[in-house]
Parts: structure tokens; C-alpha cells; sequence
């Protein structure tokens, strides 16, 4: 893991991402979070001051060991119990149905195989459990995803593989996913090209029962 990625970037991250706007995001998405909890992307713990109070414990993930050195310094001051994992959402090192929330920000953007880590999210949630996530992604507006498409190279060498234009909704959809909460947005000051938020709660879609044929196509 080269030097950027293991030092440089987590205080890139952290410096970006800690401001109030983005704080006050965080503690509106994380309200109703409940049960055991897995935050996928756990980054450098931006997310556990605004975790609500009956929350005592998280799981943490993280592909990012540089990520993890910053973390331990809130989760050593949180009141938050967090059980810190290096490990990779592609491959959730998690039996079926073991939590009932994951929580993900500012994460589902750089995922190389994005489907299979929601598919790995619907394995690990149990009945009733539900996705939170705060995302940036593709924008509704045409200019800008212009941009998102042309900058998304440059974006992905400097954010450790971060994508601009993501369709965040969509893919959540077609991972096999409905909404039962969804916002869409721009972050004021910031560029919208990079500022266009996907905020929501989803749930596993229920399978769908198979078509059963008309009487009149039956054998007679």
C-alpha cells in the first residue's frame, strides 16, 4: 500500500468531511438506527458523535489500515463501544443476518464491485434490518454530470478510487433494494459536481412471487 494511500489521504478525508453541515447530515441520517450496527467504511470515525444514545456498540470496517490509526483516537474518547476490523465489504467477513443496521458514508463512491458489496449488505442484515446511507454521486442535472464524467478519471487517482458519477439510487435499486426513506441535494458551498447528495434508508426488496398462469392456459 503505497505512502498517499496510507497516510496522506485519511487527513485529505478527514479534513474534508468534518465540517457542521456535513455533521448535521450525519447525526439526521443516523437517528434511527437501531440493533446491532455495521458501518461499512468506518474511514477515520467522522460518524460516532452523532450516533444517537441507545446505540452502545458498532462493528467497523475498513479496507484502509491508514484509516484505522486515526480512528482509534475517537474510538478511544467515544462512549461507543467499537469493534475496529480491517476487511473489505466486497467479502463481508460476517455470518448471515447478523445485524440489524449497516451504515455507510461516503463509501458506496469508491467500492470497485459495488453490486457485490450490496448483495454482501442484504446477506448481512436480518429480517427487518435496514441500509442507511449518505452518498454523493450523479447528478439530475445534465451540465453537471458532464463534468462528473470528465473529471471522474482525475477524481479516482486523487480520492483512492472515488467515483463522481454513480448513480446511487439506481444501483441501490438494482442491487435488489427499496426506499423507505430518499433524499436528493446539493451541499450548499460546496461544487456541484462533487456536492450532489444521495441520502436515505433502504430495505431488502421482498422477493417476488412467481406468475402463475391463467386457468385457460392450463393442459386440459
Amino acid at each position: 500500500m503505497n505512502i498517499y494511500r496510507r497516510v496522506i489521504f485519511p487527513r485529505l478525508l478527514d479534513l474534508s468531511l468534518s465540517g457542521e453541515i456535513v455533521g448535521c447530515y450525519r447525526r439526521e441520517l443516523l437517528a434511527n438506527v437501531q440493533g446491532a450496527v455495521l458501518e461499512i467504511g468506518f474511514g477515520t470515525g467522522l460518524n460516532l458523535p452523532h450516533y444517537p444514545q441507545h446505540v452502545e456498540n458498532i462493528t467497523a470496517l475498513d479496507p484502509n489500515p491508514g484509516m484505522g490509526s486515526l480512528a482509534r483516537r475517537r474510538i478511544a474518547c467515544a462512549s461507543i463501544a467499537v469493534d475496529w476490523q480491517e476487511g473489505d465489504a466486497q467479502e463481508l467477513p460476517f455470518p448471515n443476518q447478523s445485524f440489524d443496521s449497516v451504515v455507510s458514508t461516503w463509501t458506496l463512491c469508491s467500492i470497485p464491485d459495488l453490486a457485490r458489496a450490496l448483495q454482501e449488505i442484504q446477506r448481512v442484515l436480518r429480517g427487518g434490518g435496514k441500509l442507511f446511507f449518505l452518498e454523493h454521486g450523479l447528478s439530475e442535472d445534465p451540465e453537471v454530470q458532464r463534468w462528473q464524467n470528465r473529471l471522474n478519471p482525475i477524481q479516482k487517482v486523487i480520492a483512492d478510487g472515488c467515483n463522481l458519477n454513480r448513480d446511487m439510487a439506481q444501483l441501490i435499486r438494482e442491487a435488489g433494494f427499496q426506499f423507505e426513506e430518499l433524499e436528493r441535494f446539493y451541499m450548499p458551498n460546496e461544487p456541484k459536481f462533487i456536492g450532489y447528495i444521495y441520502r436515505g434508508i433502504a430495505i431488502p426488496a421482498p422477493a417476488r412471487k412467481p406468475e402463475l398462469k391463467e386457468e385457460a392456459d392450463k393442459p386440459r
